[in-house]
């Protein structure tokens, strides 16, 4: 049986999708009553749970084999370093008391920074969090997401301008969701070797410029990338919704990948190069014209 923590969300579902066109056995864990229907409804064994009750874990885990699991991406958390390790502590639990042999984790790019890296501590706390374990751990440290540009699309269609915390003319790594969710399902019940760590990018590096420029293309609009000043992170950030924390968290991490930092290690791990363009993967989510 291969589990898969956070089984709606944007990696997991395709990881839940990827297996059961494989015809493998899945058990999504979900955090509601209707997500746990539309997983039945796709053929997968389906868990209602949440990471922050380890009995709901340790009931979830049973009879698993490999397991899929994530970090919280929420940025309203008073103390995300803290609720990140309760959760960490309660998978760690768990596993202890499953039949799992084998943990596939989602971490990051900049994993690799043990200090004053915010958000992205959490994927450092997620590979430390096993090293005790007996279990087979395979992290995957993804670049940053195409997808996370597409919250500022429609306003960047509107108004013509595309807001960006990095310089706009800054290559940083990127990678489409879907190919580490590709890589992630070949991991789970095999892999593809004994390393522990996958380093995993797009074709190519990209600036906010050009993402703007595949925006237009798309479009039809004209878009340009700007700057958010940094002396306005702070408010542009909580008015996000996000608390004081979680603002003090991204603002860290941002500055981390702004400086160029926190791209792959490539030392003591797997790098690869998933094939999904920028440009491809616009195409595949959006409509031309909208």
């Amino acid at each position: 049986m291969n589990i898969i923590v956070g089984a709606s969300g944007q990696v997991g579902s395709m990881v839940v999708e990827n297996l059961l066109k494989d015809g493998a056995p899945v058990r999504g864990i979900v955090r509601s009553e209707e997500k746990r229907i539309a997983l039945l409804d796709k053929g997968a064994e389906a868990f209602v749970a949440d990471a922050h009750d380890r009995e709901a874990m340790i009931r979830a885990f049973q009879d698993g084999r490999a397991l899929f699991i994530i970090t919280p991406e929420s940025g309203q958390s008073n103390d995300i370093l803290a609720e990140t390790k309760a959760i960490l502590d309660n998978y760690r639990f768990a596993i202890r008391r499953s039949s799992v042999q084998k943990i596939v984790g989602i971490s990051s790019m900049g994993a690799q920074f043990s200090e004053n890296s915010g958000n992205l501590l959490m994927s450092f706390m997620l590979e430390q969090n096993f090293t005790d374990s007996e279990v087979e751990q395979i992290f995957i440290r993804p670049a940053y997401y195409f997808s996370n540009w597409m919250m500022g699309y429609d306003e960047a269609i509107r108004t013509g301008v595309l807001p960006t915390f990095f310089p706009p003319d800054l290559p940083i790594p990127m990678v489409a969701p879907a190919d580490v969710a590709a890589l992630a399902a070949k991991l789970m019940p095999g892999g593809l070797g004994a390393s522990k760590i996958y380093e995993l990018e797009g074709p190519r590096q990209y600036s906010a410029d050009e993402v703007a420029a595949a925006f237009a293309k798309i479009s039809g609009k004209e878009v340009k990338a700007r700057q958010i000043p940094r002396e306005e992170w702070e408010q542009v950030i909580s008015g996000m919704g996000f608390t004081a924390d979680g603002t003090r968290n991204f603002i860290q991490m941002t500055e981390l990948v702004a400086s160029g930092q926190a791209g792959p290690q490539k030392q003591g791990t797997v790098w690869l190069q998933a094939e999904t363009t920028l440009e491809d993967f616009l195409l595949q989510t959006l409509k031309p014209g909208k």
